[in-house]
């Protein structure tokens, strides 16, 4: 027996919306823009009901889209945050503002990889690009961030 959608929603908000939330925190450097774009997404999950066959892909789909469009309206209105806006560790700290500095598409697809445990097929699906592509961002994006971190350490 098939659960029902509002149950399925729940249970992807129990196991997935704190995992998605600090990947969504990774990606944006920002708690408030992964609160937003976390609730922004199972929003329109509940009001998208029972066309949702797989909810856990679309809420974090969704969730990355909401949050990288928040982004790019902030680059356009030039809002900027100095340090992240949230308590973590000194290395979590460094590892996210390393992060900040990658490119966005560098850094969706390297937090979605080794946090989010996607594969390269899904992320190019949630980035809307293809999976050579995202491979290509992941081998820059992990180029480019040993190098920021190793800097940082000197």
């Amino acid at each position: 027996m098939e659960a029902a959608p509002d149950e399925g929603l729940a249970r992807v908000w129990r196991e997935q919306a704190p995992r998605l939330w600090r990947a969504l925190v990774a990606y944006t450097g920002e708690s408030a823009v992964a609160e937003d774009a976390l609730g922004e997404a199972f929003a329109q999950a509940v009001a998208r009901g029972s066309e949702l066959h797989a909810p856990e892909r679309w809420v974090w789909t969704a969730a990355f889209r909401i949050a990288s469009g928040e982004l790019k309206e902030r680059r356009r209105h030039q809002v900027e945050v100095d340090r992240p806006s949230f308590d973590a560790s000194e290395e979590a700290t460094e590892l996210i503002e390393a992060l900040r500095r990658l490119p966005a598409k560098q850094r969706a697809a390297l937090v979605l990889h080794y946090y989010g445990g996607y594969p390269t097929r899904e992320i190019a699906s949630i980035l809307g690009s293809s999976a050579a592509t995202v491979r290509v961002h992941l081998s820059a994006g992990r180029k480019r961030l040993r190098q920021l971190l190793e800097t940082d350490d000197d």
